[in-house]
């Protein structure tokens, strides 16, 4: 049995559907709520769903059956201004699990994030050294939420505290199937592929540092199956621990991104560049790009879907879901 935090959601899902076709009983706990979140979860053979509020009690009531915990669920938006929330959802949440699973000898598995390393002036290294992590710099409360909990799991695994696996990972920004539901969180490939089929040009923001071209701003986009690939990794090699970077190891620029959505639908590109939002110039990572070297070292040799194939095999499940 298995239990995916966030299962609903997009990465999440994506783990549960590999999990259950592996023959885990896989237990989603998540909100549902009345939009269509729901449709992530057909297909995949589920033994239970429940809610966040009820994880506590389910855990306690199956602690000898539950071997490895996967936890994606978290408040993703890196604009969230409830910071309390951000608290509550984030931080509290994962650490309440880090406590439980440390307690009752079950591995974990969770979600950090690329929005830790603020910026990127210290670089985007995975790696568990304190000094190096306690001087991160997060640009939002979302990144802040993240780091403070990976500093905490770095702190105890360096006091030598015996516990099950555990894993952090630093996902960069993933897209694929299942992030419909994400509002403003969602991929920029999945907002603008109606937005090319309609015909229309799509927009990118000017750049507003110096160095970099409109559209130039650089991210390391990473195709889902690479992440799914790195649970699975790490749930077959249950001595390796600790922080890891899931990205696809090359920073590509918005406007390569873009150019690629519209070779796969056979579309010309048509693209304006629009001023970015005062709120988001001070806030506004212009290049991430995953070291993976730690992670190579590790054993890992999964995931590196370029941006083209990993596009265009988005594009394809896209298409023909609607």
């Amino acid at each position: 049995m298995v239990v995916v935090t966030g299962g609903a959601g997009f990465i999440g899902s994506n783990i549960a559907k590999h999990l259950s076709e592996a023959g885990a009983r896989v237990v989603v706990c998540d909100r549902l709520g009345h939009g269509e979140k729901w449709r992530n979860l057909v297909g995949v053979s589920l033994h239970d769903v429940i809610r966040p509020e009820a994880l506590q009690s389910y855990l306690s009531s199956l602690a000898d059956k539950i071997p490895a915990i996967i936890h994606m669920g978290a408040i993703s938006s890196t604009t969230e201004q409830d910071v309390d929330r951000i608290v509550r959802d984030n931080l509290r949440a994962t650490l309440d699990l880090w406590d439980w699973t440390g307690a009752n000898g079950t591995r974990l598995v969770y979600a950090s994030s690329a929005a830790t390393y603020g910026d990127g002036a210290m670089g985007f290294r995975d790696t568990i050294d304190l000094a190096y992590l306690s001087a991160l710099k997060p640009l939002n409360a979302y990144g802040w939420s993240k780091a403070a909990v990976d500093l905490r799991t770095a702190k105890e695994h360096a006091q030598g505290r015996e516990r099950a696996q555990w894993a952090g990972l630093k996902f960069f920004n993933v897209y694929g199937p299942g992030e419909d539901h994400k509002g403003e969180m969602r991929s920029v490939i999945n907002k603008i592929m109606p937005k090319i089929l309609a015909g229309e040009t799509i927009e990118l923001f000017k750049s507003h540092k110096s160095g970099y071209e409109d559209g130039g701003q650089k991210r390391d986009f990473v195709y889902v199956n690479d992440c799914v690939a790195m649970v699975d990794w790490l749930l077959a090699n249950p001595s390796i621990n600790g922080l890891f970077n899931v990205g696809s190891g090359t920073a590509r620029t918005f406007r390569d991104l873009a150019t690629a959505t519209f070779h796969s639908l056979e579309r010309e590109p048509r693209i304006r560049y629009v001023d970015m939002p005062e709120v988001l110039r001070g806030k506004y990572q212009y290049f991430t790009e995953a070291d993976m070297s730690q992670t190579r070292a590790a054993g890992f040799i999964g995931g590196g879907t370029s941006l083209e194939a990993g596009i265009d095999a988005y594009v394809r499940q896209w298409t023909a879901a609607r």
